[in-house]
């Protein structure tokens, strides 16, 4: 936690030029500004998840959902369907066009319009006896969010087709990542065990590193600084223990629309590794204040790197580009811990939305997608969002996605 010397940081609210206001608590303004006794603001993010489970904003939304008519559900942005199944059907049924290589398929969006909260396990509250009925509504309320999303249709690309698109732009190269918010990468990797977390950070960590500095000529450095191993099928320990720095293995694939970071967490998440060191499996940091500064007064951006363990079958990762969405509000999902209050971003559906995917993407292939950049000008591309999603056209028995992605800030 901050101590009593160090003030907590608080981003100024930025936004790309031309891009609405986001759908926000306080105003928009990162938790930090709330900061009680260095809790980072997670006081004033759990009274606000509890404000907004009584007021019955989100309730009004499952139940609508819960209780339409069967099949499709008319939303302000089209048809939705409770079901995979059933937007599979409607999918084949309108015959939608789909370019070589491509695939169309349902992808799952929030119809809830309201900032969201998820406390997560390590929060002091599950443990607390005092609190036993606020953390029973704010468990019930974790569970319904998810309830509060439907499938949508969208027509997929082959990433790797991209310069079919956008003619002279090659998905391997950092204008493609400059203008659409996702590219691609290879890494022949020496890591032999992906499910050691120790073996992950040792080697393929500054493999990573090496692989950003050599993608982007003028960056200047690359801090991995956590990963995460997604394996549905795994048998072995799953066990996650942050102070080992060990992520664990997930098995579940995250199916619904979002993004990581956005305008203030952006800012935020690279001060505390900076600064603090604040849950960096990387490299130590340490940077003063004023160092900090200096380093994010110049260009910077969030990239995520996907590397698949195996060629991927089933439960593809799926990507975004910005164009398609740069006009449209974020809705910011705060999450709560102890000393720090994380802020990612859901989206709703647009028809209009550019998604790519990497069709039995191999264990050389590399995505990449961009989480944050500091540059708000419209130059360049602020973020992808992205979703995992199943394959209609996979054949039956198709083994389940593992792979490996790392977190990374690259510096210029």
């Amino acid at each position: 936690m901050s101590t009593a010397s160090s003030k907590p940081f608080v981003p100024e609210v930025e936004r790309t030029i031309g891009q609405p206001a986001p759908i926000a608590a306080n105003h928009g303004i990162a938790y930090t500004s709330l900061d009680l006794d260095g809790d980072a603001g997670t006081s004033a993010a759990v009274d606000d998840a509890l404000a907004q489970i009584a007021s019955g904003e989100g309730q009004a939304v499952t139940d609508l959902i819960e209780n339409s008519e069967p099949g499709p559900i008319e939303t302000d942005w089209g048809l939705g369907f409770r079901r995979y199944a059933e937007c599979m059907n409607h999918i084949k049924a309108q015959d939608l066009q789909v370019p070589e290589g491509g695939v169309a398929l349902p992808l799952r969006y929030t119809v809830f319009q309201a900032p969201s909260y998820s406390v997560v396990p390590s929060n002091a509250i599950w443990q607390d006896p005092a609190r036993q009925d606020e953390a029973a509504k704010l468990a019930k309320d974790e569970y319904d969010n998810a309830r509060r999303s439907l499938y949508f249709p969208q027509v997929l690309r082959d990433a790797r087709r991209i310069s079919e698109y956008y003619p002279g732009l090659s998905p391997n190269s950092p204008e493609c990542m400059d203008k659409l918010g996702l590219s691609l990468a290879r890494c022949e990797s020496a890591c032999g065990n992906f499910y050691n977390s120790e073996e992950v950070r040792q080697i393929f960590y500054p493999e990573m590193e090496k692989l950003l500095l050599e993608f982007f000529p003028d960056a200047t450095d690359a801090l991995v600084y956590n990963h995460d191993v997604f394996d549905k099928d795994y048998e072995g320990d799953r066990t996650e223990d942050q102070d080992a720095k060990n992520p664990g293995v997930n098995a579940h694939y995250a199916n619904l629309v979002h993004n990581d970071l956005n305008d203030n967490s952006g800012r935020v998440r690279c001060r505390e590794l900076l600064v603090r060191n604040l849950r960096n499996f990387g490299r130590e940091q340490n940077c003063t204040e004023a160092a900090a500064e200096a380093k994010m007064s110049r260009r910077f951006m969030s990239i995520n790197l996907a590397k698949p363990m195996e060629t991927v079958e089933q439960n593809p990762f799926v990507l975004c580009a910005w164009p398609s969405f740069a006009d449209q509000p974020y809705i910011n999902n705060y999450r709560v811990y102890d000393d720090r209050v994380g802020e990612t971003t859901r989206f709703t559906y647009r028809p209009s939305h550019e998604w790519y995917l990497v069709p039995q993407q191999r264990p050389d292939e590399v995505s990449m997608l961009k989480c944050y950049d500091s540059v708000t000008d419209g130059s360049v591309s602020r973020w992808s969002f992205h979703s995992a999603c199943v394959d209609p056209t996979a054949p039956e028995g198709a083994r389940c996605r593992k792979n490996v992605v790392v977190r990374s800030f690259v510096f210029f």
